[in-house]
């Protein structure tokens, strides 16, 4: 079975996945934080909702949850174990397969805490689908998570084969690679990704998802090993950083207080 993966615009900047193939009518759904977009594009498709994945707590993740459940009662619901989300049919951790028979497919969790404390991805055939733990070019914000938590969970994600695709939840990638350009101002990798991300929004298409090859060589948050981010990152520290989770809280601390 051919499976496609469909990005479903929600709010902004949102991105809602939908997962789908020809050769059924049934489908999945990751991160949906407003039903409308996809009620209409499963309605006007005729497409039947049997999956949902969630990936976090926040309200652009999980805001149209209830309304789907409402329009396709039928529809599993996936996602971690979390007294703030409410309606899922079955709570998955680190390591649990999620099997999606209608499309024939299996996806392991990953736990990837430190945006949220109990934060979650999916990973099946080289595809990850990351919430907001990883974005093109950048990572979420700490909330509920630490520091640490997020800077061992892109340390995870940089692990995966490099041809790991990345369905991140947000069209946030021109900002994050402005950010990168602060980072690494010479690099010619960041200036290209640049170019293209420009091209393909100049065309109103999105920049998601990205390669995990793409973001080695670009995202500052998973190269914090590399001299260059560690003597940016302690410049802005003013003082030597002892390992790559320093680097990493420091780089995350400069977004957060001069960029963002």
């Amino acid at each position: 079975m051919h499976l496609s993966i469909e990005p479903i615009p929600a709010f902004e900047d949102n991105y809602i996945w939908l997962l789908r193939s020809t050769e059924t009518e049934f489908c999945a759904v990751v991160d949906p934080g407003d039903a409308q977009p996809v009620i209409a594009r499963l309605q006007g498709d005729g497409l039947r909702l049997g999956a949902i994945l969630i990936t976090h707590h926040h309200g652009d993740h999980i805001g149209g949850l209830a309304e789907l459940r409402q329009t396709w009662p039928e529809a599993e619901v996936f996602g971690p174990e979390d007294r703030r989300i409410t309606g899922l049919t079955r709570v998955v951790a680190e390591g649990d397969d999620v099997h999606l028979p209608d499309l024939e497919i299996d996806l392991e969790v990953l736990a990837v805490p430190g945006h949220t404390s109990t934060h979650i991805a999916y990973l099946g055939d080289d595809r990850l689908f990351c919430g907001d733990t990883l974005f093109a070019a950048g990572c979420g914000r700490v909330f509920d998570g630490t520091f640490e938590q997020l800077a061992d969970s892109l340390q995870r994600i940089s692990s995966l084969p490099s041809q790991t695709r990345c369905y991140c939840a947000h069209e946030y990638t021109l900002a994050n690679l402005g950010f990168a350009r602060w980072v690494e101002p010479q690099s010619g990798a960041v200036a290209a990704a640049i170019a293209a991300a420009e091209q393909l929004r100049e065309q109103g298409r999105p920049t998601v998802p990205t390669t995990l090859a793409d973001e080695l060589a670009v995202n500052p948050f998973l190269r914090t090993s590399e001299p260059a981010v560690m003597a940016a990152a302690e410049r802005f520290a003013s003082r030597p950083l002892a390992g790559t989770t320093q680097v990493f809280s420091a780089l995350r601390r400069w977004k957060d207080e001069r960029y963002d």
